[in-house]
């Protein structure tokens, strides 16, 4: 492919691209030396100025899969100005998620997040210092400890509650099963940060207040691929996609939704009469931290996005692999029939089912919820498997090519959860086989929780209905293809029919 076709097939023959052949010619000097390249992974030729952006296409995890299997497990790209390493193995992995974490555990952060007022109290994309240290802490300690989860179990319980009883209502109707879980974890959160729901499960879209809209328009913002701002920085400032002030807007219309509870909670908490056995809430622990509205504003919203974005999207996608395979989803229902006997599941019984668990573990090996992981920077000029990965490049671990690779799974294509039945491999970080939620000092906080809920919702789901497919439609036959964003999704999104057990048993 051509320049030419390359912009013509993606839109791209705007006034950004029609600069003069000056500016072009300077570009095309500059970046036919870029330094430091003689030790650099293998990798595809890329064409003057774009590199190898028209290689990477809309999935870039599918790509850079099958770039890994032509030029090995770490490969080298060229983004216009802009060098991206990408592990494709274990050993990879662990080189620069442990090994070499120390160099490579900057962010490069997406330019729908570059927003200068909020970076600095970012538990993701800020610079590993004292105050992302304290954010951690702080999450760690207030939502996802032993002590925090066991606290906050009786309110996940609730609104599982309140979502199954939403479906025994609308049992014989095609549901958006994304939908309901989205706003079931999103009101979760929204309980232990504010102390009260912000959407309705009669309201799926979120067309009543805009909340829901402008959530789902923040993850899609931080999503885009073709960010040509990055690539070629010179024209970074210059925001020509409207991703910054796109964002920014969304951000404003979101940060309004809890404003007033805010100020609402800063009264109460610097008046005289207030002690730490007061606090109702995460808020309540924020202010009590002094936390301006800046901070709150950026921690929360992060929370909500990589909260419930990422578990979303791992509760369809296993279940969408349980709907294909009858005889797995039977298995794990006898098993819960086995082991539970009281009315409704809680956190202390996911233990006694470790099918649901092998089950979960095996969908993320196929489906990871974030395929590339969040992209790492290099702080510094280092060297990976005898290459040199120069200072400022990006860095992703291809999750996706990981759980695919017959050379690390048997039959990996294949839906197997008994693979990890007396497995000792875990998704806690520390095999690098199985790598969900990251692992090293930038490894996801959330885990924990995310685990949790996950678990919770598919045994709850599993115990109470039987999922049909409208149309009589061939489970196998499920468009399974994915679309690439901060969290893997189904392209066509999982729509079910759910049938109450209780009717038929």
């Amino acid at each position: 492919m051509d320049i030419t076709s390359f912009l013509r097939d993606n839109n791209l023959s705007t006034p950004f691209f029609a600069l003069s052949s000056i500016v072009f010619l300077l570009l095309i000097i500059k970046l036919a030396k870029p330094a430091s390249l003689k030790k650099l992974p293998p990798g595809p030729p890329g064409l003057p100025i774009i590199g190898n952006l028209h290689q990477v296409g809309d999935r870039p995890h599918v790509s850079t899969a099958k770039f890994a299997k032509e030029y090995g497990p770490l490969i080298s790209l060229r983004l216009g100005k802009q060098i991206l390493v990408v592990a494709s193995s274990p050993e990879a992995a662990k080189e620069i998620l442990k090994t070499q974490d120390r160099f490579l555990s900057s962010r490069v952060v997406p330019t729908a997040f570059q927003q200068p007022s909020l970076i600095p109290h970012s538990v993701i994309w800020s610079d590993c210092n004292q105050t992302w240290k304290s954010l951690r802490t702080l999450c760690r300690t207030e939502l996802f400890s032993a002590k925090a989860l066991e606290s906050h179990s009786r309110l996940r319980e609730q609104k599982l509650s309140h979502l199954l009883d939403f479906l025994h209502k609308k049992q014989g109707q095609v549901m958006n099963l994304e939908d309901v879980v989205f706003i079931t974890l999103f009101n979760t959160l929204t309980s232990i940060i504010f102390s009260r729901d912000f959407l309705d499960l009669k309201d799926v879209h979120g067309t009543r207040d805009g909340l829901n809209e402008s959530l789902h328009k923040i993850i899609e913002y931080g999503g885009i691929i073709k960010d040509f701002g990055s690539f070629f920085p010179i024209f970074e400032r210059f925001d020509l996609q409207g991703i910054r002030k796109g964002t920014m807007r969304q951000y404003k219309k979101t940060f309004a939704y809890w404003e007033d509870i805010i100020e609402e909670r800063r009264a109460h908490v610097n008046s005289p009469t207030w002690s730490s056995e007061n606090a109702q809430s995460f808020l309540d622990r924020m202010l009590e931290n002094n936390f301006s509205n800046d901070q709150i504003n950026q921690l929360v919203t992060e929370l909500f996005v990589a909260g419930t974005n990422t578990t979303t999207s791992s509760v369809v996608w296993a279940m969408t692999e349980l709907v294909r395979h009858k005889e797995v989803m039977s298995k794990i229902a006898e098993e819960i029939k086995r082991e539970i006997d009281t009315d409704k599941i809680n956190d202390s019984q996911l233990s006694k089912l470790p099918y649901l668990q092998a089950s979960i573990k095996e969908a993320m090996r196929l489906h990871p919820p974030v395929p590339l992981l969040l992209p790492h920077m290099a702080a510094e000029t280092c060297e990976v498997m005898n290459y040199t990965i120069p200072k400022n490049s990006k860095i992703f671990v291809n999750l996706w090519a990981m759980g695919r690779d017959p050379k690390v799974w048997d039959d990996p294509l294949s839906f197997k959860p008994e693979r990890f039945i007396g497995s000792k491999l875990d998704s806690k970080g520390q095999d690098f086989e199985l790598l969900p939620f990251g692992s090293g000092r930038r490894m996801c906080p959330g885990m924990p929780s995310g685990i949790k809920s996950v678990q919770l919702i598919l045994a709850s789901l599993i115990r109470e209905f039987d999922l049909v497919l409208p149309n009589d439609v061939d489970p196998m036959k499920l468009d399974m293809s994915d679309k690439f964003g901060i969290a893997l999704k189904m392209e066509k999104p999982l729509k079910v029919i759910f049938k109450s057990k209780q009717e038929h048993e």
